[in-house]
């Protein structure tokens, strides 16, 4: 019995140590944001052109969107849909909250309230048809457009700055859009 407690201590140093080296790294590099975000254009549905693999999104088999819409009190509801790989519709809802009031571009979003992720808005076409969406610790990434297909220029040209905000394109799995 002692071994297998002096295993599980050895586990969990382990993986505190690796999340206390990841969350190390992400202070030496800043996740830039745009500068500014009119969060009345912002909003609306949102089409999924490709994203880092998620847990959250393994049922997802095509037609991803995201549908933001402003709530009486000032926040944000969010409603994420997808299409399964057996053909049913799946819906998650949540909410949002602005934290960056200065450029309106980081938000904090729970679909399971108390927890929140973040949600911070790196790139924005000039007329809000793309964004990409990341976070600090560059485990999730979505690049997102207001129509279900993107034109192959500017997925390339998306997809090559990605670097300069500390991702890595390869990662990036395309997702199908049937709408």
């Amino acid at each position: 019995m002692f071994a297998r407690v002096r295993n599980l201590l050895c586990l969990g140093l382990l993986l505190f140590g690796a999340f206390f080296l990841a969350r190390a790294a992400d202070t030496n590099s800043p996740l830039e944001t745009v500068p500014k975000v009119d969060l009345n254009r912002y909003l609306g549905r949102w089409y999924e052109i490709a994203k880092y693999p998620n847990r959250f999104e393994r049922k997802c088999a095509r037609n991803v969107t995201a549908t933001y819409a402003l709530r009486p009190d000032g926040k944000i509801s969010v409603v994420n849909s997808c299409t399964t790989h057996d053909d049913k519709v799946s819906e998650s809802k949540g909410w949002a909250r602005v934290v960056d009031r200065k450029t309106g571009a980081k938000l904090k979003v729970t679909f399971f309230w108390p927890f929140f992720g973040d949600y911070w808005i790196i790139d924005l076409g000039p007329q809000y048809e793309y964004a990409v969406i990341g976070e600090p610790s560059r485990k999730y990434l979505w690049i997102l457009s207001r129509t279900p297909k993107m034109d192959e220029t500017l997925y390339a040209e998306l997809t090559k700055r990605l670097a300069g905000h500390g991702y890595d394109a390869s990662k990036l799995e395309r997702m199908k859009q049937t709408d």
